[in-house]
């Protein structure tokens, strides 16, 4: 049963967290653009470095005039600030994986399926399809070459044809980084010298800490050096060790090495599997090689630095470095990326405690900041002064430089003013306002704010203009982006957007799966997309094989949604818990802001589950320090509800309708041309015959998706052959 409800609806943020998944095939057909068209004169087009921030809100920026009493020092991305815009009022979606999809295709997570972070069990319909028309693909006409470096997230490698490959099929010519995107769980063995749970930032501390101060490090070669601290300033011996992909045996000589070292272990940011790809090559880096053994963010800018300065002077580059920092698993950075003014990384601190896990996730913030600076240096784009300022003039360069976060910050990390209970996974404005800055030659009057509305989807659309494109007449679908470049030409640019728009919710999974249930605190909540997911944001798993003994043991099947998770412990006499809503929606004009929440709660007068729908209004705006929020105690609609309030509310309601109806289902039609034809079948028949699991060619059958593509899907493609698909349109 579903209800509308007038009333104040408790929300607590806890975590959002996701791992992997997406379609492949060839990209032929993605569209019916001419890619050897003639490109637009390059001379004119700038080069394009991205730098995409994971988890960052605006409340941790202090160049935006937020960031609470312990801002992160980040003193390179504030040099780009001061010779740039600032966006003061840019939304991108509430989770990680829909936030960058809106960035590489301009389309809101409705039209992608991909509502929130993709994970091992999302099918291929959730994820970017083989025949979107992406950044990389729509800029090869202006006669780009496009690399990433870093987190991808964005499809596969599970439940997807191309498996590791899919950056190459979504267009671009070369990768250097983790498919899954997010970074192991800390390896509590410390690479198998200890007992599980032992080191809980994945490596021996120091001596003061209860650790040690001197040790063996042995390297996956066998190779062996022993290190020793020798002064307070340094890092941890284990940390050093596992700094330099090593694995650390405390208070040893290097000998015969124990036989319970682990090199084919995870160990959060020190030790990832690596994927390479460089045109047709694609390299799966293992856990024992050197590259797959260093600080994450170090290896993202390193890899980056290398491409850059490869790059031929005569042809125009786009760079996406996509930082995984400061992701969780929250884990110490480096000593040698923080500013010892600013105190070096604690090695007595604990990554899995709430109060150190802020602490450490501001240094990889820091950590992450320093990195992008020595890019900016070591590529020619800025120099350094003696001080270690950076120097950075936009006009030296033919190149833009874009910095944006992905969605709003973890809760737990949320700074001052700013709403932990209403963060990332939420479409409250924690969970959605991030930092927008954009420089380069293209800036008039550098060093300004821009208060006008924007979002994540325009950065598509500016991608465009950048290169001379129009990405509404480039792209045979609809594009929700507006355009960017006409704020940073003229100061005085009245507002492109009427309305914002950011959605939340669940992803495809066969036959109607779900992530399953975390307990964090009071609160349920389905966003991790798996055990250890759940597990790194200090949750507890109560999904199939849970392991905590506070579960209500079911015969280790587990539970499927937090509404279970809620009857079992009213059947068990326990309290009950706080269920996140599975989709959060808001929609804002220049003024005001309406979220609307999704939930399914368990009923104890019934005992049935119902699905309960909240609608709130707020008045909101982005004032310096302090903001006015969409906090629950300012829901106009039980606060105020005026005749003036309840018409803003009617009209804001009118639009989200509309906003969500308006691509409209077309069954049969896989590639989203907008007809099902011929082209359908062919392409189903390649990847029935090839592959048969999932892809955008498995089609709802009674509500649900098999995971399968087979021909049950050809039949739907035959019984609607030579369809029209209704129109698709945008509203801004």
């Amino acid at each position: 049963m579903e209800r509308v409800l007038k009333k104040p609806f408790r929300t607590l943020l806890v975590a959002g967290l996701a791992a992997i998944v997406l379609s492949a095939c060839d990209n032929s057909g993605s569209d019916s653009r001419d890619e050897s068209a003639a490109p637009p004169d390059q001379a004119q087009t700038s080069n394009i470095l991205f730098v995409i921030m994971d988890d960052v809100g605006i409340d941790q920026m202090a160049s935006f005039g937020y960031g609470g009493a312990t801002p992160p020092s980040m003193p390179n991305i504030d040099a780009i600030a001061r010779a740039g815009v600032r966006f003061h009022n840019a939304w991108s979606m509430p989770e990680c994986s829909p936030g960058r999809a809106a960035f590489f295709v301009g389309r809101y997570p409705f039209r992608t399926n991909m509502n929130q972070a993709l994970g091992p069990n999302d099918l291929a319909n959730s994820q970017l399809s083989p025949y979107d028309s992406t950044v990389p693909k729509v800029l090869k006409r202006a006669g780009y070459e496009n690399a990433m470096f870093g987190k991808f997230h964005l499809a596969g490698p599970e439940n997807n044809e191309a498996e590791n490959a899919t950056p190459r099929v979504l267009g671009w010519d070369h990768f250097y980084g983790w498919i899954g995107g997010l970074p192991g769980s800390i390896d509590t063995t410390a690479g198998g010298i200890a007992p599980e749970k032992t080191y809980s930032c994945g490596f021996v501390p120091g001596a003061q800490a209860g650790g040690t101060d001197s040790g063996a490090c042995y390297q996956a070669d066998n190779s062996c050096s022993v290190i020793k601290r020798t002064a307070a300033s340094q890092d941890a011996p284990g940390l050093q060790c596992l700094s330099s992909g090593g694995i650390f045996v405390p208070d040893q000589s290097c000998g015969t090495p124990p036989s319970t070292l682990n090199f084919d272990r995870e160990n959060g940011y020190y030790v990832s599997p690596l994927v390479i790809i460089n045109g047709p090559s694609l390299e799966e880096v293992p856990l024992t090689d050197p590259r797959a053994r260093q600080y994450r963010t170090k290896t993202e800018a390193d890899a980056a630095i290398d491409w850059i300065k490869a790059r031929p002077g005569d042809k125009p580059w786009m760079a996406t470095i996509s930082f995984s920092a400061p992701h969780t698993p929250w884990q110490q950075p480096p000593g040698d990326l923080l500013d010892p003014r600013n105190g070096l990384s604690s090695d007595g601190w604990s990554c899995q405690e709430t109060a150190t896990g802020r602490l450490i996730q501001n240094k990889m913030t820091e950590a992450m900041d320093t990195e992008f600076g020595r890019l900016l240096v070591e590529t020619g784009l800025a120099s350094q002064a003696k001080d270690g300022r950076l120097i950075y003039d936009p006009m030296a360069s033919n190149t833009v430089i874009v910095i944006m976060g992905d969605n709003g910050t973890l809760g737990n990390a949320v700074k001052l003013p700013f709403s932990g209970t209403q963060a990332k996974g939420t479409a409250y404005q924690t969970g959605v306002w991030d930092p927008l800055i954009i420089a380069g030659p293209q800036v008039v009057e550098p060093g300004r704010k821009v208060d006008h509305m924007v979002n994540a989807v325009d950065l598509f659309q500016f991608f465009g203009e950048i290169a001379g494109l129009d990405v509404h007449k480039e792209v045979p679908r609809v594009v929700d982006s507006v355009g960017i470049l006409p704020y940073l030409s003229n100061p005085g640019q009245s507002s492109l957007r009427t309305i914002n728009f950011t959605l939340g919710g669940v992803n495809l999974q066969a036959n109607g799966g779900r992530n399953a249930p975390c307990v964090v605190s009071t609160s349920c909540t389905q966003i991790p997309v798996s055990k250890s997911v759940c597990e790194d944001n200090l949750g507890i798993y109560w999904g199939p094989g849970y392991t905590d003994p506070s579960v209500v043991d079911n015969g280790g099947a587990g539970y499927k949604m937090c509404s279970d998770v809620n009857q079992a412990l009213y059947d068990a006499g326990r309290p009950l818990l706080n269920i996140l809503p599975e989709t959060s929606i808001a929609v804002r004009n220049d003024r005001f802001k309406l979220v609307r929440n999704s939930t399914q709660n368990f009923n104890t007068t019934t005992r049935e589950a119902e699905t309960d729908v909240v609608d709130e209004l707020y008045e909101i705006d982005q004032a310096v320090p302090k903001p006015l929020l969409d906090t629950l105690d300012r829901n106009l609609l039980v606060t105020a509800p005026t005749t003036e309030n309840l018409a803003v509310y009617d009209d804001l309601r009118a639009t989200m309708e509309k906003i969500l109806s308006s691509e409209p289902d077309c069954p049969g039609d896989g590639n989203k041309d907008g007809v099902v034809n011929a082209k359908d079948l062919e392409n189903w028949r390649k990847i029935a015959n090839g592959w048969g699991l999932s892809s955008v060619y498995d089609f709802i059958v009674d509500g649900v998706l098999d995971g399968l593509t087979n021909n049950t899907d050809e039949t739907i493609i035959q019984n609607n052959l030579n369809t029209n698909c209704p129109a698709a349109y945008g509203v801004y």
